[in-house]
């Protein structure tokens, strides 16, 4: 009686383990299926030149599967990107290899000296695109920033997303054609303005930087200079302090981010209004195509990913300034 007890209590001991490791492989394929990528990126360039992406991921997060590759006209390339994952993305520009096959751009530069960036950020003045996935209450937070200064039209747009506003944000505006004076950036490689210097990035000042006594909200207020970049494009970043209309949430997305987007080249057909009825460029300055004439920022980038974003979204990332 004894021994047939013990059987039955190391059958149903086995049983029990054999449950439980079928259990756990389900689970474990479960979240393989469906929780180490939590969205994907799908890049496209549709401006009438070529562009090479660069990628940088915060401190802490997993790095892409691409850190840089290049664009032709029409291309678009598509990343899986993990849970949880901070960073931002931008293009570069007007890039070539020298005889020694060192790889350079003149705009967005990373330094790298090849395709794929290899822990530095863009060099200003770059458009930015920046992401927090799966932040506070499980939202994505998103935004295009031009605090760096400004190199090309970018566009986000969520896809099959759920809760925050799901908003399309960006710049359409080729803000290159207009850039005051001192902010324009030309180059021998090509005619006209190819970039435009944020003032901080211009001139250095604490005030156009809000760094210093100008650290906060109260003190650094909008400057003439950031009132012409929120003119061209009322939704994207223009100084530090402009989250209001700025940040955008989305949950459960993919997102697709184009570089010189049309409102024919988006889904909606429509250049997309705000909660405020903002649109994403002043009417005058949308991108038109045609020739190539066209940060990192006042919180730079540091070796080794650790980034900040500062102050614009320093309750979203955490990232460092470079010492």
């Amino acid at each position: 009686m004894l021994l047939e007890a013990e059987r039955g209590v190391l059958e149903q001991f086995v049983r029990s383990q054999v449950s439980s490791s079928i259990s756990l492989v389900f689970l474990l394929t479960l979240l393989f299926i469906s929780g180490i990528y939590s969205a994907s990126f799908t890049i496209s360039n549709n401006c009438p030149y070529t562009v090479w992406p660069g990628v940088l991921s915060g401190a802490g997060t997993e790095a892409l599967s691409s850190t840089g590759f290049v664009l032709q006209k029409g291309e678009s390339k598509t990343l899986s990107v993990p849970v949880g994952w901070s960073g931002r993305l931008w293009g570069r520009t007007l890039c070539s290899e020298d005889s020694t096959g060192k790889f350079s751009c003149v705009t967005g530069d990373c330094g790298s000296g090849k395709i794929e960036c290899t822990g530095d950020g863009a060099a200003p003045p770059a458009t930015l695109v920046e992401f927090t996935l799966n932040g506070a209450g499980g939202l994505d937070f998103y935004d295009v920033s031009l605090v760096d200064g400004y190199n090309l039209p970018m566009v986000i747009q969520p896809k099959d997303g759920s809760g925050g506003n799901c908003s399309v944000t960006g710049c359409l505006g080729d803000i290159n054609k207009g850039c005051p004076s001192e902010l324009k950036v030309t180059s021998v490689d090509s005619s006209g303005n190819v970039a435009c210097k944020s003032a901080c990035n211009a001139f250095g000042d604490a005030q156009y930087c809000c760094s210093g006594e100008y650290g906060n909200p109260n003190t650094c207020k909008p400057s003439s200079f950031s009132e012409f970049f929120k003119t061209a494009c009322p939704r994207a970043y223009s100084y530090a302090y402009d989250d209001g209309t700025s940040t955008f949430t989305c949950a459960n997305a993919d997102y697709l981010i184009t570089f010189c987007a049309t409102s024919t080249s988006r889904k909606s057909g429509k250049n997309p209004k705000g909660e405020d009825g903002s649109s994403l460029n002043d009417a005058a300055m949308i991108f038109l195509g045609g020739s190539y004439a066209s940060g990192a920022s006042s919180s730079s980038l540091s070796k080794g990913g650790e980034m900040m974003i500062l102050p614009k979204v320093q309750i979203i990332l955490q990232w460092k300034l470079r010492g």
